[in-house]
């Protein structure tokens, strides 16, 4: 999945507007305009579509935690992490959402896809970890739409 797709299907699970999501990236720290956010939802064959960076996707991840659960201004805010990937794309939607082992189960069920405990573990493990996983674009797509059928925006 590319970084247009991930914001695609985020602002759709949020139910959020073009103009939510350049508050979002705001929140993290980035400015962008509406035209470029607009650009970010084209597909690419579309006259006008941008390519969506790294630092967007970031800001917009980080943006997304403090719009969902807040900021706490006693901490320094972590770094951002690059490249984006898909483990790290579902484990901030997991921090974002609140959302624990059973909640995910839940969201993937809603997708009709069935994983095992120590599947989802194996994801959500940092890269170099024995029991690391890559995230596929299937499995992501099907997260992402069970969190949008699932009504937790």
């Amino acid at each position: 999945m590319t970084n247009n797709d991930y914001l695609r299907s985020l602002r759709y699970a949020l139910n959020i507007s073009d103009y939510k999501v350049v508050d979002i990236i705001k929140l993290a720290g980035l400015t962008v305009s509406i035209e470029e956010v607009r650009a970010y939802f084209k597909h690419e064959e579309e006259e006008g579509y941008v390519k969506c960076s790294d630092e967007v996707m970031a800001h917009f991840l980080d943006g997304m935690i403090y719009f969902k659960r807040g900021r706490d201004e006693s901490k320094a805010p972590l770094p951002f992490e690059f490249p984006i990937t898909n483990n790290l794309v579902l484990k901030k939607v997991k921090v974002a959402f609140s959302l624990k082992e059973e909640d995910m189960h839940e969201i993937l069920a809603l997708a009709g896809f069935k994983i095992g405990r120590s599947e989802l573990s194996a994801l959500l493990r940092k890269k170099g970890h024995e029991n690391y996983r890559e995230c596929g674009d299937q499995f992501l797509r099907n997260f992402l739409k069970g969190l949008s059928l699932s009504g937790k925006n």
